[in-house]
Order: C-alpha cells, then structure tokens, then sequence
C-alpha cells in the first residue's frame, strides 16, 4: 500500500549517518514538522542535522490528503467545547500562520498549489447540528465561513460550512523541495538512521543511533508520535490509522476539499494531472490495532467510492497514521516541563499541513527565543491539561484493556502451522508469546510483545504488518519497526 505521491516522485537517497558528528541542533523526522523546523533554525544561523529512520516524507507527511486547511471538518466546536473561543482563536492564528508559510514557501519553489475552498458536509439529518455549530464557533473566531445548503456532488449531504481560498499540494513534492533547501543551508540529513537513545550531560544532549551518535545543544522530536517518549505523551495520545485512495473518473470530480462532519470519515479532494484529475477519497480511520479486520476498513472506503462515483478506476490505494490528542489541542514544546533541551511536536489530529508548520515556527521560536505570540495554545503542559483527565483515564482504560487481554488470548493461543499466504497470528511458544506470519512465501517468526510496553500486536491484513494496540507501533513481518513509539524491533524467535 504504497503512497500515490511516491508513483512518480523523484527524490534522491540521502546516506546515513557515518561518523559521530556535533551540531547545535539536531531533528528527529524528515516529515512537515521535521523539514520545516529545520529550515527555520538554519535560517537563523544554526548548525542543524537531521535524523530519518526510513525516507524523506515515508510516514505521515507523505501518506497524508495534503489539505492545508484551517477549517478542519469539527475540529473548531470541538477545541472550543474543550478550550473556549479565545484558545480556539488563537490555534486558528497559529494555523493560519502556517498556512501562510507554507504557501509562501511553495510559491518561492514553484510547487503547484491549488487554491480551493474548504467544506465540511453532514452525511446525513443528524449531523446538520454539528455544520451549524461549526459555523458558529468559526465565525466567532473570525473565519469567514459560510453555510451551506445543498451541495453539488454525487454522493448524498445535508448541507455543510465552506471556508474560501484554502489549499492542497502534492505533499511529497513540498517534503522534496525542503529537503533541497536545507541542504542548501548546510544541513545534513541522514536517512536510514533510526534513533535510539537520548543521554544528556554535560550541557549537551547525545543522540545515538544505529549508525552513530550526534550531539548538541538541543533536540527536536519531530516524530508522529514522540521517542525518548521520558514526558508520557504516549499516554495523552490516540494512535489512528485511515486509509485513502485514487481514482481514475470518467466524470467529473468535485472541484472542492470535503471531509464529512461524522463517521464513518470520507474525504475527498482532486488531483490535476497531465492526462485529468485524479480523485482521492480517504476515511474509514479507527484506533491502530483495534478492528478485527483492517481489509474490512479498505473494502468499505473503496465500495463507497464506487457506488458513488461509477466507472472509477483504482490507481493506488495506501493508509497514515496520525495521532489524536486526548486534550484537542496539539502539543509542541518541552519533553519535560522546566527543561528547553528537548522540544517535542504532535497530536496535530490528521491536520499536519498547518499544524506541521505552525509548531515548526513555534519550535524555532523557542529554540531562538523569539516566540511565536500564539505559541501558549500548543505548550504540552499548560494548565488546561488538567481538564484532559477524564478523556486521558478512559484512552487509558482501553490501552489496560487491550494489555490485559492481548496476554490472555496469547497465552491460551497454541502453535499451528504455517500461516496461509497473506496472514499471520498470535501464539504460545513455550511461555513466549510468538507472532507468525507468512509473506511472500516466507513464513517469519518474532517476538509478539511490542517492546515500547510490552503489548501484544496484531496482525494487520491490509498492510500485512504487526500493529500494537497500546500505543500505536508498527512492525514488519520479520520485526522491523515502521512507525513508534517503539524504536527497537520485534525479536526474532
């Protein structure tokens, strides 16, 4: 399920790192959040490396929808509910901002982007209250929204709020571009070099790797969600995988961004091409590790769009991971409060185009000490936090739930054969709880205890890996990690 921005791509291999090297600062990812923050700091003067276990963009970046957007289908009502006007006020300053950089960004480069307006629809009469709330609260906040009645699309609505002149790109073309322009600054960055320590000492921070350590005054976290996870955001985040897909239509598409106001999620946008426009649809997300079939969540993605658009071919179809934050706002600051050495981002809610930005301004504006004026909404320990408590016990309460019974079904589960091709299963090796899988004609056989805290993974039949139900790590057939917490691999048994 390989990304469609990545068909046609060009972007080079970099190398990983060789020596031991000392910086000022160093970035972990090479998504949005990654590139951007260390544009900004080598902008400023600063001696910047960057860290990416995989590739340039491979994760959430370069699998998202790319709207950069700051209607943000309910997010509004529902930062507000939690927050208050003047907090949601200030977040969509802070997006705006990105917004603006972003674009600005890509007109400097001659990336394509579309200016296009923004909707969020109600699929159905219940969720008309939820497009008037939206309305409401965004134009309390000074968003020029306006209320919709009929839409002109295939599909069924029931009305919805437009939000004018917003965008969308190719988001692999925009994560190309930055990595040139860094590069530019005489920034290195090192692909294929997972992260996987953190000491401090002596005034510096040292980072190992698998290919060697870096030093320097500060780190910056940029993964979806946080390694050197020391400050517990793993526990005040939801981990959320969705699925997207491109279609060839004989008609026409719509010419707006769409995102439905309830569940089941659909999210549309077009894609102009040499030969047309390409239609993407998204939705159908859940909890990382949760559903009994992930294959089940892509069949019904894909039947939509073709009940709703007929004669639409399949060109690529992929999924991302996000992370939602149990508190509604992102966080982006301090690792630990009271400290500056290590800067965290995350929990931008699948809205990172913006989001991704606006705390690489923040990050930059801390680490240079011209803060952002906004910058006080994304703090990760802000008092208001205390207010997130109940949201956190119950997110926590399912990750004890899923401990508790992954190790039951583990140990009650006996060995068998060779999984059939395509599939894999949990069982008891002795008092090991084992994952088997068979990909590719090779059966492999690992560890099933997630090492980030010891959950027991399941076998994911869409993307053939092993995905811990806890906090939302990734793993391949054979142990790889894909996506963290977890920065060691699955062990081979």
């Amino acid at each position: 399920m390989t990304s469609f921005w990545f068909t046609d791509a060009e972007i080079p291999a970099r190398l990983p790192l060789a020596d031991d090297i000392a910086v000022d600062t160093v970035v972990i990812g090479a998504g949005i959040v990654g590139l951007s923050t260390a544009l900004l700091l080598a902008e400023s003067g600063r001696e910047v490396a960057v860290l990416e276990a995989r590739r340039v963009g491979s994760v959430t970046t370069g699998a998202s929808t790319a709207k950069i957007s700051v209607l943000q289908g309910v997010r509004g009502q529902a930062i507000a509910h939690r927050h208050g006007t003047a907090v949601l006020s200030r977040y969509v300053a802070a997006n705006l901002d990105g917004l603006d950089w972003l674009l600005e960004f890509c007109a400097d480069h001659d990336i394509a982007a579309q200016r296009v307006p923004a909707i969020t629809f109600a699929q159905n009469a219940g969720e008309r209250d939820a497009i008037r709330a939206e309305y409401e609260v965004t134009r309390a906040v000074g968003l020029p929204t306006e209320l919709l009645g009929e839409l002109d699309v295939a599909f069924p609505t029931h009305g919805g709020v437009r939000l004018r002149e917003q965008a969308q790109v190719d988001p692999v073309a925009v994560l190309a571009a930055l990595a040139a322009a860094v590069e530019a600054r005489g920034v290195s960055v090192f692909e294929s070099t997972r992260a996987q320590g953190l000491r401090r000492g002596g005034g510096t921070v040292e980072v190992s790797t698998d290919h060697g350590k870096v030093s320097a005054g500060n780190v910056v976290v940029a993964t979806g969600s946080p390694i050197f996870d020391r400050g517990g955001f793993f526990a005040r985040l939801v981990a959320q995988r969705s699925y997207l897909a491109a279609f060839d239509v004989p008609g026409p598409v719509p010419s707006e961004m769409l995102i439905s106001a309830g569940q089941p999620t659909r999210s549309l946008r077009r894609y102009p091409t040499g030969t047309g426009e390409v239609l993407l649809v998204g939705g159908s997300g859940h909890e990382v590790g949760r559903v009994e079939s992930e294959a089940g969540q892509v069949a019904e993605l894909l039947d939509w769009a073709q009940r709703w658009f007929p004669g639409a071919r399949l060109v690529d179809r992929w999924s991302a991971q996000d992370y939602h934050p149990i508190g509604e706002l992102p966080y982006v600051g301090p690792l630990l409060p009271g400290t500056d050495d290590v800067q965290v981002a995350t929990g931008f809610a699948k809205w990172g185009m913006t989001n991704g930005v606006a705390a690489a301004l923040a990050l930059a504006g801390r680490i240079t000490g011209q803060p952002c004026s906004w910058a006080d909404v994304y703090e990760p320990w802000r008092p208001g936090e205390v207010k997130a408590l109940m949201a956190g016990a119950q997110a926590n309460a399912a990750v004890a739930r899923y401990l508790s019974t992954g190790w039951v079904h583990a140990v009650g589960a006996r060995p068998g054969g060779a999984p059939a091709e395509g599939c894999g299963r949990v069982e008891r090796h002795g008092v090991h709880p084992t994952a088997v899988s068979t990909v590719g004609a090779e059966t492999r056989v690992v560890s099933a205890v997630c090492p980030h805290l010891r959950g027991i993974v399941a076998w994911n039949d869409a993307e053939q890996s092993w995905d811990c139900p806890l906090h939302g790590s990734r793993f391949a057939p054979d142990g790889t990690v894909l996506e963290g917490p977890a920065t060691q691999p699955l062990p081979r048994r």
